[in-house]
């Protein structure tokens, strides 16, 4: 009864729409805006970008809503023209990677951003079977690796291994054939190693970041050290470095931010591609992100955003920080 009266509306909006009704188109797309951004930020890795085609899609939309025959979902239409809205973007600017692939793949994409867990589909806060479908696709490793592959390639995996197209909507939607996004699936496929690890609990992730900045403030190095998994590796998009094992890590925070002196930087609780983080202000101002990927109760994973204060205002932070008095 419910999808019979969304129907209904949906059509009534459509209707009003196609007439010239600006507030009744965007009441019309506003449930796929969220759920198109990420798929977006998945094709194209930055957030502004995303942001930026989002719009484009939408406008686009507008524009062509007359040729809209309802042959198929207007999420599947919205969806075709985000797609292929990232895909032109992609053949005007080409990207590279900054090494070859034999490099680690967090080390060569100097355009990868964060992504706020608060921009996330609505779906994502209230249905946790979706958030445990989500969180391998929205991985900073995934995504990072995922940049590798020739666009065409890129959205045939992530428009049928994530959102679980079919080979032939898949197909009519990059205007190729049924074999060629199969072969395409296999090459790209091929080129993944894909291992998802334990997913921890609320708790343990809780838990482990509040340890991790209870060492910070105390600037205890050795303490975050025991933190970290003797593989524990960290990467920092934009720039092209890569830290291997624990030890090299610990060096990094004892020497580079605020040369060792951690007491100047604040850190702040946030979250951001379905895992934790931390917001970091250097001297009350903002000054970078640090994602989190745990696993078996300890941190794997560090990936340093040194540029994110141009992102904080899509996470809810301020630009700058007061302690409390």
């Amino acid at each position: 009864m419910a999808s019979l009266q969304a129907d209904r509306t949906e059509a009534r909006l459509l209707v009003a729409a196609r007439g010239g009704d600006e507030r009744a188109f965007a009441r019309l797309t506003s449930p796929y805006r969220r759920e198109l951004q990420l798929h977006c930020y998945r094709m194209l890795g930055s957030l502004h970008d995303a942001e930026d085609i989002v719009q484009e899609t939408m406008l686009r939309a507008w524009r062509r809503l007359g040729s809209f025959e309802g042959r198929t979902s207007l999420r599947r239409w919205l969806y075709t023209i985000a797609t292929n809205a990232c895909l032109n973007l992609l053949e005007r600017q080409p990207r590279v990677a900054l090494f070859s692939n034999e490099q680690p793949a967090l080390a060569t994409i100097d355009w990868l951003e964060p992504y706020p867990d608060t921009l996330l589909p609505e779906r994502a806060h209230t249905n946790p079977q979706e958030r445990m479908d989500l969180r391998e696709s929205v991985a900073l490793a995934f995504l990072s690796a995922i940049q590798h592959l020739p666009a065409r390639q890129r959205a045939m995996l992530l428009l049928f291994d994530v959102l679980g197209w079919s080979v032939a909507e898949v197909a009519e939607l990059l205007d190729t054939s049924t074999a060629a996004v199969n072969s395409g699936l296999q090459r790209a496929r091929t080129k993944l190693e894909r291992r998802p690890a334990p997913r921890p609990t609320d708790e343990e992730e809780r838990v482990l970041v509040e340890r991790f900045v209870e060492a910070w403030d105390r600037v205890d190095i050795q303490a975050i050290v025991e933190l970290l998994r003797e593989d524990a590796v960290m990467a920092m998009p934009p720039e092209p470095v890569w830290f291997d094992g624990r030890d090299a890590v610990g060096e990094f925070f004892a020497t580079v931010p605020a040369e060792g002196d951690l007491k100047r930087i604040t850190l702040v609780p946030t979250r951001a591609n379905l895992r934790p983080a931390l917001a970091a202000y250097f001297n009350g101002k903002a000054y970078g992100l640090m994602v989190f990927e745990i696993a078996e109760g300890q941190i794997a994973e560090v990936v340093g955003f040194a540029d994110a204060a141009s992102v904080y205002d899509r996470f809810g932070l301020p630009e700058r920080f007061e302690e409390p008095t």
